[in-house]
């Protein structure tokens, strides 16, 4: 991974491949913005002159490379927009900073060692262009050696950009320091997340991500359990079990329990873990299926969330459970119109089994309520209804608790992970009424993912403040890359989680 460095030597003294600038877009024009002044000195004080004749505009994630004019060492100046200049007597917004970071990591792929001379006003900045340098320099090569040494390193044979220089940041400084290490802790685990959610499903099946939890519960002092499928069976969870049922790669349940000795309150992550989601029985039509691969990106957020929280030594107990299964279709599959009887005992009548998402998460809700833990956060790509609600970078955020439903909103603005809160109306919940089982696994087409959400409620403990998170949208993204967001897994919805327990380690969470 990218190596993260602090210093507060001058930029043009540098020796690096790349010296990273900020540039605003102002009322009259492109606009240098703070922690350049040493690099538009070196331009007599006209490098907005240089870069509006390049056609640049200072808007967001926008690249300009230019030629270092004399006295810079480095031979190559990178200008990177920061959006709109804030208002006088305003520094920039953290996510500002953290996009326009990830875009100039993301430009310079396959250099060595960059200098980021963008503004640092605190500490909060300081782990904000971190975190961004880190996850723009993010990149997915396991599969790409086919015998050719440059196609390891992706296309071009550019690797990811190898050192990152903060410039402004004081690597003395205990709060800079700290804010670096967060950073770091963040970024690789949510990069893990990535690689997880990017891994071809015929190498990432239940078991191997099971595997990766243990090792990864081993490495970081975090008590793993794993459910196998005989055990699933004795432990009756037949939501996990009968999503897993058509596949020849049984289904896990994986609880990460992270606990402190500090800690005063409790959290419980649930994470759908479908490995690879074909529909089964009610098999998805062509073209649906080539990135479902990404269906474990619940899962994969929360195995993420645990071991950051362990990392960084928060003062609250997290524990996370992946539901893992494969949704396949074959002679064993449920079929459309099975019961299934869950962990809580509640039986289900599954209408259609490409509804899977719902029953892993059931019964995992209904194990994490036996902790009577403070809250409960469920993860899941749960519906394309919510994609179609809120598009491809937003997710939806529903919850039993109005005020919690607030609080998870305000801590994924916070971190600059888009999402909005919806309803959950009660008249949709009769459209699954059943009149074989308890409840039906399908209601209402129309308000697909509320219908979703209200489903999940049935088998969160009682009393239990609960919130769950739709990420079908933002969790894979298949368009271009943007600031921070590589094509691909995202890692959606790890920054909340993480948030979420900060908040709750602080005392500033319920």
């Amino acid at each position: 991974m990218t190596a993260l460095t602090l210093s507060t030597s001058a930029a043009s003294g540098l020796k690096v491949d790349a010296l990273v600038v900020g540039v605003a877009k102002g009322a009259e024009g492109p606009v240098v913005a703070p922690g350049a002044e040493a690099v538009d000195k070196a331009y007599d004080g006209k490098l907005a002159d240089v870069l509006e004749t390049l056609g640049a505009s200072g808007a967001e994630g926008e690249v300009t490379k230019l030629p270092a004019p004399s006295g810079v060492k480095a031979p190559l100046v990178l200008a990177v927009g920061l959006g709109a200049q804030p208002e006088k007597d305003t520094s920039y917004e953290p996510e500002a900073l953290r996009r326009a970071a990830g875009a100039a990591a993301r430009a310079l792929a396959g250099a060595k060692k960059a200098a980021f001379a963008l503004p640092v006003t605190d500490a909060g900045d300081v782990g904000a262009l971190g975190e961004g340098a880190l996850l723009g320099a993010y990149s997915f090569d396991a599969y790409k050696d086919n015998g050719d040494a440059k196609a390891k390193n992706g296309k071009n044979g550019k690797g990811p950009l190898a050192e990152v220089t903060l410039l402004g940041a004081k690597p003395r400084d205990r709060a800079h320091k700290a804010a670096v290490e967060r950073a770091v802790a963040v970024a690789e685990e949510l990069n893990r997340a990535r690689d997880l959610i990017n891994t071809p499903p015929n190498d990432l099946n239940p078991e191997a991500f099971a595997a990766v939890a243990q090792a990864a519960g081993k490495e970081h002092g975090i008590k793993v359990q794993v459910l196998d499928e005989k055990a699933l069976a004795k432990g009756g969870y037949g939501g996990i079990l009968g999503v897993g049922a058509g596949s020849a790669s049984p289904p896990r349940l994986v609880k990460l329990s992270y606990t402190s000795s500090k800690a005063k309150k409790h959290l419980a992550f649930v994470g759908k873990g479908i490995t690879y989601d074909s529909g089964g029985i009610s098999l998805k039509p062509a073209g649906h299926n080539e990135t479902m691969k990404c269906d474990m990106s619940g899962a994969a957020a929360v195995f993420a969330a645990v071991v950051t929280a362990a990392r960084l030594g928060l003062a609250v107990n997290v524990t996370g459970y992946l539901a893992l299964a494969e949704n396949m279709p074959s002679g064993s599959a449920t079929r459309p119109g099975d019961v299934l009887r869950m962990y809580s005992g509640k039986t289900v009548e599954v209408l259609n089994t490409d509804a899977e998402g719902r029953l892993v998460l059931a019964d995992a809700l209904t194990k994490a309520s036996e902790e009577k833990p403070d809250a409960i956060v469920d993860v899941a790509t749960l519906t394309g209804a919510m994609m179609l609600a809120l598009g491809a970078r937003t997710f939806g955020i529903m919850a039993n608790d109005d005020a919690f439903r607030t609080a998870v909103h305000e801590a994924a603005e916070e971190v600059g992970e888009a999402a909005w809160p919806m309803p959950m109306p009660e008249h949709l919940r009769k459209g699954m009424d059943s009149s074989t089982a308890d409840i039906a696994n399908m209601g209402e087409r129309m308000g697909g993912g509320l219908v979703a959400g209200l489903f999940l409620r049935e088998f969160v403990g009682e009393g239990i403040t609960w919130a769950h998170l739709d990420i079908a949208g933002p969790a894979f993204n298949e368009s271009a890359p943007f600031g921070y967001t590589p094509k691909g897994g995202t890692g959606s919805a790890v920054r909340t989680l993480v948030r979420l327990a900060e908040l709750t380690a602080a005392g500033d969470l319920g």
